[in-house]
């Protein structure tokens, strides 16, 4: 054989061999790719809660009777000192001692009630006073630039949080004058011995009627609730979280409420982070140690025609929000000893990169090293995927 034909015929296994490992090797791994973008990175604690009223007052009937139907109904609104039931005394009152004596008691506990809210208001008013002092002092300072604009955020929202505590203490001083007139009125009537005369009952309170106890004409006892009152539009959020998650949450930290759909998110800030839990049964049946977090909505409810007490909301309450942080997103991270690592397309091969990446969420990872703005990571990568696998995006 001559050695040209000898050549053609090597060259031609060669390449039938590179034809059989060709058509054998294995496929490209179809992944999907996600950029790598700088922007704010936030971490929250969420969950579900539901919205209540900040003063709820209920009516209560002053004397045994009868009392005739109550006209109201939930929502309608009442002002402070409209007539809210009508009482009719079914027995003369001179001869039931024992409901002297009650009504008596009642008369102290009132008088009682208004002292203390009296020395609450006091109180407030001070803690009102300092807060106010704070928060110009930190305004100073802020303008000076001794002071960063948390601090005088949180000067701002502990002002607000006492002027609201203050209208707080001043509705249940009204409320504790109202039920005292009402107590006084009460016995006097008793002692008079006229039972035939219809009994007024009044509200405490300027605000709409949340729910009717007793709507139906009908004999009452003493104490018996008749009414539910208050200012359906002074609402705060409280949402259990769970206490493993509850120590990192702090007073003044921003939050965002959801009401639901095709309706945007409401601002909100913690107001207060209850100091003891409670066991709650999940929907799984585990018991779960849980601690309720009080939001105050940060701006006006105007645009919400229809909220109200009791409604369920989506709370998420910011721990952590970086500025200007490098995000991937969380389904691009894996495991690699105690860290995380990514891979990165190159050439048409998937690098395996270690990444540090502190803090996470559902969505996003903030990456503090390993990673630029710009790069594309494989998200989602399956157990065929190593470092050097050949990668096709789809």
């Amino acid at each position: 054989m001559r050695t040209r034909n000898k050549i053609a015929l090597g060259m031609g296994f060669v390449a039938l061999a590179a034809l059989v490992v060709w058509a054998l090797r294995a496929p490209p791994v179809s992944v999907e790719l996600a950029a790598v973008e700088r922007g704010v990175f936030e971490q929250s604690v969420s969950d579900d809660g539901k919205t209540r009223v900040r003063e709820r007052y209920t009516v209560f009937a002053p004397l045994a009777g009868r009392l005739e139907r109550i006209r109201l109904k939930a929502g309608d609104p009442v002002e402070q000192g409209q007539v809210v039931a009508l009482l009719t005394p079914v027995a003369p009152a001179l001869l039931d001692a024992r409901s002297v004596r009650e009504l008596q008691a009642r008369v102290g506990a009132a008088e009682a009630q208004q002292l203390r809210a009296k020395a609450e208001v006091a109180r407030v008013m001070a803690q009102r006073d300092q807060a106010q002092a704070d928060h110009d002092r930190q305004v100073k300072l802020f303008k000076d630039g001794f002071i960063s604009a948390t601090a005088r955020e949180q000067a701002e929202l502990a002002l607000r949080t006492a002027e609201r505590t203050v209208e707080a203490v001043r509705f249940a001083e009204h409320a504790s004058g109202h039920e005292l007139n009402q107590a006084r009125a009460a016995l006097a009537r008793y002692k008079s011995g006229d039972a035939g005369a219809r009994w007024e009952v009044t509200s405490p309170v300027k605000g709409s009627v949340l729910k009717v106890v007793q709507d139906s004409e009908g004999a009452v006892a003493l104490g018996a609730p008749l009414l539910e009152l208050a200012d359906a539009r002074s609402l705060e959020a409280v949402v259990d979280v769970l206490s493993q998650e509850s120590v990192a949450i702090k007073p003044g930290m921003p939050a965002r409420i959801e009401l639901g759909r095709g309706v945007a998110p409401l601002a909100a800030r913690v107001r207060l982070v209850e100091p003891a839990a409670f066991t709650k049964i999940s929907a799984l049946g585990v018991e779960e140690q849980r601690v309720n977090v009080v939001l105050d909505f940060a701006e006006p409810l105007d645009r919400i025609q229809t909220i109200g007490d009791a409604f369920r909301v989506d709370a998420a309450i910011v721990t952590h929000r970086v500025e200007n942080a490098v995000k991937v997103p969380v389904g691009a991270l894996f495991r690699e000893g105690d860290g995380w690592a990514v891979f990165v397309p190159d050439g048409g091969r998937a690098v395996k990169r270690v990444v540090k990446a502190p803090l996470r969420n559902g969505a996003e990872a903030l990456v503090e090293d390993g990673l630029k703005p710009g790069e594309r990571v494989v998200v989602y990568p399956s157990d065929a995927l190593r470092d050097g696998s050949r990668i096709s995006a789809r």
